[in-house]
């Protein structure tokens, strides 16, 4: 592909910085060769409310678009409200249980997603304006059409970074996403509308994608429950792809119940009991243990004590994980995009553009090394699923940032803090683990999150450890404190 001439020095830091990746990459060549919950949750109060109050659903759902009418001029979480398809939703919902059945788990739930999930009737834009006028949808994706079938109503799709390139949800065409617990900093992303959504009670759930942490970013930062599946779990027909290596659909919510009804609607089945007293739990050090913020690595430290951690695991190369990851990302988000980038680059966020860019001048033997360490690593992390069964880690170094701070500091060093808000969540996407992020409990502070990992397919181990600490009062959602009160 062709670059365009004006577009080159714009990428200059973006290919600088995943030559460095790259680097980092050659230089384990070598070695890999020869390494071998809280109550029953609001969802389950509003399905029992629906079923014993004749046009509930119909009435939730009015209140729900008012509400989101009233608080997203403020907070750019959504960027379409759908009020003929709630109404609609809910009248089918109402026809259920008028026909006698019990409307399914989710009867009259109001639910939001993502502007990457297919909406009948509707363009999917993944937050590109250059996709604004693309042909509307045939049918829902999978997912959201098996949320419907379980009785939620959909009222919204939400912001996003352009083509989910982001920790942030800044979006040069459909604006930035204010964080609900200060409107001065980010929601993190790239699934931040979705998030904000839900912690600002806008929405019982919502539904986010995460690639590199698109979702357990923004429930850190946003002071919510959510769920990264295990790679290739849930069907993402439907649902416009970032890489595909890592690519997953998953749930927000402000409890774990809530977190775990959703989770099963979206799997079709019920996760097993767990015994947590049975599980080995370690903490994940060195990489994880390193640029916390204090008062994160003190709640870290309550929750390692009170489940009686005394393990410390390393996950095997962590640094070159994040690499790797970086690398994979760029490139094959680049290789998707190139044919617009040829002809409508001008249309992109600019932000996104000079990192598809870069991307695309990545060389074959870099993207080849990167693909090389993720098979390592994958094969690291099944051996450590022998010896423990969860792992503890921090979900991002720090609160939110403000939305005009640019840096943060890593490693002593002032660094962009869009791009290292991932800093621990960006390692473990290549081992297809699923990461259930869970908020400390810190009412009236800036919400600081964890990621509990468990092995492929054992999502139960993640809920049943998270709902312990929420009714141990270790882990919750607190709501935003009131405008006035910030």
């Amino acid at each position: 592909m062709q670059i365009p001439v004006e577009y080159q020095p714009g990428i200059q830091r973006n290919t600088d910085l995943l030559d460095g990746y790259a680097r980092l990459l050659r230089e384990f060549a070598a070695p890999i060769e020869q390494a071998g919950a809280q109550g029953p949750g609001q969802i389950a109060a509003i399905a029992e409310t629906t079923r014993a109050t004749p046009g509930h659903a119909l009435a939730h759902a009015e209140r729900t678009l008012e509400r989101i009418a009233a608080a997203n001029p403020s907070l750019s979480a959504f960027t379409r409200t759908l009020p003929e398809r709630a109404r609609a939703d809910a009248a089918r919902v109402q026809a259920s249980l008028d026909g006698g059945h019990d409307g399914g788990p989710l009867a009259g739930v109001p639910f939001a997603v993502k502007d990457l999930f297919d909406v009948a009737g509707l363009p999917t834009t993944a937050g590109a304006a250059i996709r604004a006028d693309a042909p509307p949808a045939a049918r829902d994706a999978v997912l959201v059409q098996r949320l419907v079938d379980a009785g939620a109503v959909l009222a919204g799709t939400t912001n996003m970074d352009e083509f989910a390139y982001g920790f942030a949800t800044v979006n040069a065409h459909y604006g930035t996403t204010a964080n609900p617990h200060d409107p001065r900093r980010l929601a993190g992303g790239s699934s931040g509308g979705s998030a904000a959504a839900v912690a600002a009670r806008l929405v019982p759930f919502a539904l986010g994608s995460d690639t590199n942490g698109s979702i357990r970013v923004p429930a850190a930062l946003c002071g919510i429950y959510g769920l990264r599946p295990s790679h290739g779990s849930l069907p993402l027909d439907g649902v416009f792809p970032f890489v595909d290596a890592f690519d997953v659909a998953g749930p927000f919510a402000t409890s774990v119940a809530d977190l775990r009804v959703v989770y099963q609607a979206m799997a079709g089945q019920s996760l097993p009991g767990c015994d947590v007293a049975a599980l080995r739990i370690a903490r994940l050090g060195g990489w994880f243990a390193r640029n916390l913020d204090p008062e994160l690595a003190t709640g870290l430290d309550a929750l390692a004590a009170h489940l009686g951690i005394t393990a410390i695991r390393e996950l095997p190369d962590a640094e070159r994980s994040r690499a790797a990851a970086f690398v994979m990302t760029a490139a094959e988000g680049g290789y998707r995009h190139r044919a617009a980038l040829a002809t409508q680059a001008a249309g992109f966020d600019p932000a996104t553009r000079d990192r598809l860019l870069a991307g695309l001048q990545l060389p074959a033997a870099a993207i080849a090394d990167a693909r090389r360490f993720a098979d390592w690593f994958a094969g690291a992390m099944r051996r450590l699923w022998d010896e423990v069964d969860v792992l503890l880690a921090p979900a991002t170094p720090c609160a939110a940032p403000r939305i005009d701070q640019e840096t943060i500091e890593i490693d002593g060093v002032q660094v962009s803090a869009r791009a290292n808000l991932g800093l621990f969540t960006q390692p473990l996407g290549l081992a297809g683990c699923p990461v259930l992020a869970a908020p400390l409990w810190r009412p009236d502070r800036l919400p600081l999150g964890v990621q509990l990992i468990a092995a492929p397919g054992r999502e139960d181990r993640l809920f049943a450890v998270a709902a312990q600490l929420e009714r141990d009062g270790l882990v919750g959602s607190a709501p935003p404190p009131a405008p006035e009160l910030r």
